[in-house]
């Protein structure tokens, strides 16, 4: 005689990792939501075409330098009292607008445009600045395509920061992007009043 047990009664003390770092998973922006709530330790984001992205943690020489940038940003905007920056653990709703759920690594937002908006959430608005610092371990193609979300929704200022080919490629609605070639600062005065860059670190 065969005794089998029933499936519904096994549990399991420790959760089943699956390895899908080859293989592409795409889910609907509730079950993003979802997993974003049941994994608050990852950094999850969605992309356009609902791709769920699983960002691994950055190598120290990238995070410093994502340090840097944020530092800066976070600095001026001190002093000014103009805006609200929020670093790369902040999630943006960008559905509506088919442009999925980004988590850029710096972003900045004048103030008046948050008033009446809950930070509980998914903020649905785009950001005046949006920063992407290119690490080690990032294509650039897929870095660019996401700029390019950015600069469709709407984003003001957008740089893409690329320290392995000491570039940066800067994104405005409607505009072809720019290119700086190992420049030493950029001047965002455009959309932060007064503020620049400097990328001495970075380099």
């Amino acid at each position: 005689m065969i005794i089998t047990k029933d499936p519904v009664s096994l549990t399991y003390s420790q959760p089943l990792l699956l390895d899908v770092s080859n293989t592409t998973l795409t889910v609907t922006s509730e079950q993003f939501d979802r997993l974003c709530i049941d994994n608050p330790d990852l950094r999850l984001e969605l992309t356009p075409d609902r791709e769920l992205i699983v960002m691994p943690p950055t190598l120290p020489i990238s995070g410093e330098r994502n340090g840097d940038l944020s530092g800066q940003v976070w600095y001026w905007n001190r002093q000014t009292n103009l805006g609200r920056v929020f670093d790369s653990s902040t999630g943006y709703d960008f559905t509506a607008l088919e442009g999925g759920k980004p988590s850029p690594d710096v972003s900045w937002i004048e103030k008046s445009r948050l008033e009446g908006i809950s930070l509980e959430k998914f903020l649905s608005i785009a950001p005046d600045l949006v920063i992407e610092l290119r690490s080690s371990s990032d294509d650039l193609k897929p870095t660019q395509k996401k700029m390019l979300v950015y600069e469709r929704v709407c984003v003001k200022m957008g740089l893409l920061i690329d320290p392995q080919n000491k570039r940066v490629e800067i994104y405005r609605p409607g505009k072809e992007p720019e290119i700086l070639e190992s420049p030493m600062s950029v001047d965002c005065n455009e959309v932060m009043p007064g503020f620049v860059l400097t990328l001495e670190r970075i380099w």
